[in-house]
């Protein structure tokens, strides 16, 4: 009897390595593979940031990252990261050019003022990142998102404005606004907004409208308020007095990231 218990117990401990084992080498062989971009937009040379878990060879949802006023930066890279962590490629498009980034508040609202003003070069510089990540060999270009932040978010949703194919767009404290509300009905996925409810520079009437355009344009849209944000809420240097505007907000930010996970999920069902 106590050698039977002694073999039993020998072939669950060796049970037990096999497994601990297989997972490990499951583990080592997935890496976060990230790399510099180079590509175009007519004459004009982008550099933008791919990120992608490189486990396995099955094609994958991709989600093109679109930065804040500050350009691609190491907050951009690290949402890409964080995306590519959770099983989708990731890649940070550069709507100002390859060299062109900010060093201050002053030149970085200079910058992005300037694309807002001209919203088709804007949709066609941003569809160039597009077609980057469609193309990609890891990617299912069927199963693409559009996410950006702040300046970002106004970009991701002319995308989708634009009538480029798109799964779903993701806005974080992005301008809502648009000279033509009717380019609406060109939306061809669903919409999450996760806005400051404290947001001076995207207020009230601002998300009203944007909600009476979705509506009107039967698009499937979702906006979600966060009390007591207010804009640049995920962004961890963007200070911690809401007077100024301009806040970081761990609660709003972790919120928000979890509603953005949950709408993926919803996208992009597990298998």
């Amino acid at each position: 009897m106590i050698k039977k218990v002694q073999v039993l117990v020998r072939s669950l401990f060796a049970s037990l390595a096999l497994f601990l084992v297989t997972m490990l080498a499951s583990t080592a062989h997935a890496k976060l593979h990230t790399e510099k971009v180079s590509y175009r937009d007519g004459a004009t040379t982008l550099e933008g940031y791919l990120a992608y878990d490189d486990a396995g060879s099955a094609k994958k949802p991709g989600i093109l990252v679109v930065h804040d006023w500050m350009g691609v930066s190491a907050e951009t890279k690290r949402r890409a990261d964080m995306l590519a962590a959770l099983g989708y490629v990731a890649f940070a498009a550069d709507i100002y050019g390859k060299g062109v980034r900010p060093v201050d508040a002053k030149a970085a609202a200079a910058e992005s003022g300037k694309w807002k003003g001209q919203r088709q070069k804007l949709r066609t510089r941003a569809r160039a990142g597009l077609q980057y990540l469609s193309a990609h060999k890891r990617v299912d270009a069927a199963q693409i998102v559009a996410l950006g932040y702040c300046f970002g978010g106004t970009v991701a949703l002319e995308v989708a404005r634009s009538g480029a194919t798109l799964a779903g767009v993701v806005i974080f404290h992005g301008g809502l606004d648009t000279p033509t509300p009717a380019d609406a009905r060109a939306i061809k996925g669903k919409v999450l907004a996760l806005q400051g409810g404290d947001d001076p520079f995207v207020p009230a009437e601002q998300v009203a409208a944007f909600e009476s355009e979705m509506r009107n344009a039967g698009v499937d849209w979702q906006v979600v308020l966060y009390g007591g944000a207010v804009h640049s809420f995920t962004i961890s240097n963007a200070g911690n007095d809401p007077k100024k505007g301009t806040a970081y907000n761990e609660s709003a930010d972790k919120r928000s990231w979890a509603a953005m996970k949950g709408f993926l999920a919803e996208l992009f069902p597990p298998n």
